[in-house]
């Protein structure tokens, strides 16, 4: 009896050592499966200096491994706000239309649902230094667990610093990229930025809109005011569009009293809305020439399948002039 008491008590503590080195193993496999994850986030951040493509391809990496629907990023020091998101249509302006008021510094200071509109939300500050952001996800479906919300916590940790290069390079860059009269973005913006613009909308199918800008009776206030007063002109023209428009948006100015407006995730028929939203913000600066009442003419082209840049720029520089042969101060489409 003694023995087989015995034989028994090794048995339990074989499989007791048996139990503590399998959950041992399964701690460390779970380890490595996540140091691998890390490190492909590593690699896919690396070579990446614009934040709309690093919020892109974190939300892409962290796809594989955890569902959601929107992806948005925030910096209100710099004012630069990215969103990704898998959604089309309705459901993507409502999912962005969350984003950004969770993204809103007014809204920050306030705790952070944790369901609104269908989604479950999360919301991070990153702070690495002097590089401060917010990062929030919608997500459909069940909420994270703890092991979930950790493994994030751990990613963003890995993303800030990347984060914060992309921030220095575009400010490195800014100064040779900002119109020096107006602070807008200049032609070598729209140069740079167009193409990656239009392939993305072609590679997700989302509309994607560009409107012309040209000011009547601009020439009369250089004549007439002189050209002090048409630069301080300019400078409220561009103030008011800016104020009008999305951060997402890129509005640039080409020269002179023209400009141009890519309205990303913007159909033909919202991009209208917008404009008229323009011509009306422009005449109420109450701008009075010889020549007649400082406004806004704008023609739209939505972007197709198979128009090249310069075709799409060409068709949209000449509904503007549509525009101002029916009489300025107003908004032409194709």
């Amino acid at each position: 009896m003694e023995m087989k008491a015995f034989e028994e008590q090794v048995d339990v503590k074989i499989a007791s050592t048996m139990e503590n080195l399998l959950s041992e193993l399964t701690r460390y496999r779970q380890q490595s499966e996540k140091l691998k994850k890390i490190n492909t986030l590593y690699q896919r951040m690396a070579g990446i200096l614009d934040l709309p493509a690093m919020i892109e391809s974190y939300s892409i990496w962290l796809m594989e491994f955890l569902g959601h629907e929107l992806i948005g990023y925030h910096n209100p020091c710099r004012q630069r706000m990215h969103m990704f998101c898998s959604y089309h249509g309705p459901k993507r302006r409502q999912a962005i239309q969350l984003a950004q008021e969770l993204l809103d510094p007014e809204t920050r200071t306030e705790k952070c649902p944790n369901h609104i509109d269908g989604f479950h939300v999360h919301r991070w500050i990153i702070d690495s230094g002097d590089c401060f952001g917010v990062l929030v996800m919608l997500r459909k479906g069940k909420q994270l667990c703890e092991d979930d919300l950790d493994f994030i916590e751990e990613s963003l940790m890995i993303l800030a610093d990347p984060l914060k290069r992309a921030l220095e390079y575009e400010e490195i860059f800014a100064q040779a990229r900002k119109d020096t009269l107006t602070g807008l973005a200049n032609r070598y913006v729209f140069d740079e930025r167009i193409g990656s613009i239009v392939e993305q909308a072609k590679r997700h199918g989302h509309p994607l809109t560009l409107a012309a800008l040209d000011l009547d009776h601009f020439k009369a206030v250089n004549d007439t005011m002189g050209h002090l007063v048409g630069d301080h002109v300019l400078k409220q023209v561009a103030e008011v569009l800016k104020n009008q428009i999305r951060l997402t948006d890129l509005l640039v100015r080409m020269g002179g009293d023209e400009f141009l407006l890519v309205l990303p995730d913007t159909s033909l028929q919202d991009a209208r809305f917008l404009a008229e939203r323009l011509c009306q913000a422009v005449e109420e600066l109450n701008i009075v020439t010889e020549a007649g009442r400082l406004a806004v003419s704008i023609g739209l082209t939505e972007w197709s399948t198979g128009m090249d840049i310069n075709q799409w720029l060409e068709r949209t520089d000449d509904i503007l002039y549509q525009a101002k042969a029916n009489g300025r101060a107003q908004v032409a489409v194709n």
